[in-house]
Order: structure tokens, then sequence, then C-alpha cells
């Protein structure tokens, strides 16, 4: 395993506290101080921390050292035999050490102590230091291994949630830019569409009436100007496209004269909330592409907004017999647009006299509180 393991003070209190209750629990440590004393406590410190390091690395190996992936309850067994194998073979290897001093008082009482009788009714089982030790290793196995694998769950688990977010970062932003590109697109689309249905116009202008055909081309040139600077924005104020709407209309109305009629009555409160720039624009294209508009049979268009605030564009449906060529922008660029800016989608109503689109507003921070709480409940 070449990842280094953040477990300095872990190691550090682990080795003192195992180092403590090994001491205190020996007999000899409440006999009157002596040298002996001494030796216990560093006796037992060395040894908790040979333990404490041997069955670390274990653990560690089996987690991250072998390629095999195991279950956590298979992997904990095999972790748990092979730790406590090795704590109980170090626990006898450092007794025959000390056996091999035993002419020393001391160290001979040292290991005397570890003698204990179990006594089971006339039975009397007598448990020498060797059989102790097994004891010992399961007791020093069961808290390393209990401790190491919180500890590297926990690691794990921290390291997982930086991945993670640093994996949402990283889909957020090709996601935004993915998004960006999308919106582009749709802004791109809506640009030849208008200029081609402009530029029909004012071919047929030029030859009816000249002086209608230059006031069309000053309001084409305005209408075109905030078609540009649109390009450039996300989101635009209902004030500003309502402006541009009313400078489209009279380039329609140059045409159709009588057979087209617009009337706006949108709550000035409202007029701060922010929509998709040219929404209103393909609203109205549609509503004259799909339907008959002539003197006789004249087209309203009506826009306002209603009592939840939402912008409500409607038109009397009288449908042309023959179906007007469409190349797919409209409706569905609308919808397009409001489902990359994650807004409400637009909710269509048609009946047979009419046709009506609603559209959800994204309140602006001067909009009132209750709009502010109406758009809240749909984001």
């Amino acid at each position: 395993m070449t990842q280094r393991i953040p477990d300095f003070w872990l190691r550090l209190t682990g080795i003192c506290l195992l180092s403590i209750l090994s001491t205190t629990t020996s007999e000899a440590f409440w006999q009157p101080p002596s040298l002996l004393h001494l030796i216990l406590v560093l006796f037992t410190t060395g040894r908790a921390a040979a333990l404490w390091h041997v069955n670390r690395a274990i653990t560690t190996w089996f987690r991250y050292g072998t390629t095999r992936r195991s279950r956590f309850s298979d992997r904990f067994a095999v972790s748990f035999l092979a730790c406590y194998g090795a704590t109980t073979l170090l626990l006898w290897g450092v007794d025959l050490l000390w056996l091999a001093g035993k002419e020393n008082a001391m160290i001979h009482s040292l290991l005397d102590n570890k003698h204990i009788y179990l006594n089971f009714g006339s039975l009397r089982v007598e448990m020498n230091t060797f059989t102790v030790e097994l004891f010992h290793a399961f007791f020093y196995t069961v808290c390393c291994l209990t401790i190491y694998e919180l500890f590297f769950y926990r690691l794990d688990s921290s390291r997982f949630q930086s991945e993670l977010a640093r994996s949402e970062q990283e889909r957020e932003k090709l996601q935004v830019a993915n998004l960006q590109s999308q919106f582009d697109v749709l802004k791109q689309q809506v640009n030849p569409h208008f200029l081609f249905n402009a530029l029909n116009s004012l071919s047929a202008l030029i030859s009816e009436d000249p002086q209608r055909a230059e006031l069309f081309v000053d309001k084409l040139s305005g209408v075109y100007r905030y078609i540009l600077r649109a390009n450039s924005e996300l989101l635009t104020t209902l004030a500003a496209e309502l402006d541009f709407i009313d400078d489209y209309f009279h380039l329609l109305q140059t045409r159709h004269d009588a057979g087209l009629s617009l009337r706006i009555a949108v709550d000035q409160a409202r007029y701060n909330c922010r929509l998709p720039p040219l929404t209103l624009q393909l609203l109205v294209e549609n509503a004259v592409k799909h339907n008959v508009v002539s003197s006789k049979r004249p087209l309203a268009i009506h826009i306002c907004t209603d009592e939840m605030g939402q912008l409500l564009v409607a038109n009397n449906r009288q449908p042309k017999t023959t179906r007007a060529l469409s190349n797919g922008v409209g409706l569905n660029n609308i919808v397009a647009k409001y489902q990359i800016l994650n807004l409400p989608p637009p909710l269509i109503e048609e009946t047979a006299s009419q046709f009506a689109v609603r559209l959800s507003l994204l309140a602006d921070a001067t909009s009132p509180p209750e709009e502010q709480a109406y758009q809240a409940d749909y984001q």
C-alpha cells in the first residue's frame, strides 16, 4: 500500500490507552514502588506499540493492499484471524524472551503474576502465561481492528464525499457550458427565421408604398438592434420585451393593416420580472403564421398578466385552410428555452375559439414579496 494514512494521533492515543490499561491491571503495579514499576511501564508500552503497529499493518493491507475486493464480513473475518494469530505469536515471543532471563527475580515475578485460576465448582483450572496471552491477544485484536475499521470507514467516506463534490462541480461546469451552447443555438435559430419574414414583407411594400417601406425599414432597424442585443443575454425584463414587441407589431401591422390588432394589459408591477428574450416575438409571429389575418376576419392578440403573476399571450383561433410551413421554431423553441433555464414550462391552452400560452416570469429582486414566494414554489 502506497497511500499515506493520517493516523498519527490515533496511534499515539491508542498506544497510550492500551499501555495504561495493561499496566494498571497488573498486580505488580499495585505493589510498593520500586524499579519493577519502571520496567513494567517500559515493557507494556513497548509491547502495546508493537502490537498496535502489527494490527495496523495487517488491517491496512487487507483493506487497501490487496487487489481482491470482498464483502465486509469476509474481509473482517480474515483480518481478525490474521491479526489474532500475529498478536498471539508476538505475545508468546515476548514471553519466551522474558523466560530466557528467568533467573532474574523481578522478571520471574512478572511472569508468575500471569497465572490465573478458574474455579468451576470442585473443578479448578489453572491458566499459565501462554494461555493467558490468548485472551490478551483477543483483547488487543478486537480493540485495534474495531478502531481501525471505524477509522478507515470514516476516512474513505470523507474521501468519497470530496471526490463526489469535485465530480459534481465538474459536472455542473460541463452542464452550464452545454446549456449555454444549446441556448446560443436556439437564439441563432430566431434570427434567420425573423429576418426571412421581415424581408418578405419589405419586398412587398417597396413597390406598393415606398413611404411605408421607409418607415418599415426604420422599425426593422430598431427591432434588429434589440435582437442583436438579446443574443448576448439569457434573460431580459418584461418591460424591454414589451417595448420590442410594440415595434415589432408595427412591422406586422404595416402589412396587415386592420386585419391585425394588439392589446397589452400588463400590470406595471411586473415590468421588472424577467423572461427569455424574443419569447413574445415568437408567440406573436406564431399566431400570424397559423391563422387567417384579414380585414374581414381580423386576428386579435392579447398580452396580459393574470392574478398569479403569469404572462398570458392569447389570440382568437381562425386556422388557415392550408397548413403553414414550419421550420420547427416557435413553441418548441420557447419550451426549450424555459427548460434550459430551469423555469416552469409554458402552459398551452387551446379551445375551439382561442389559443393561449401562459408564461412564468422570473421574479426580480424588486418584485413584491408575494411574487417572490410564488416563484419559489415553482423552483
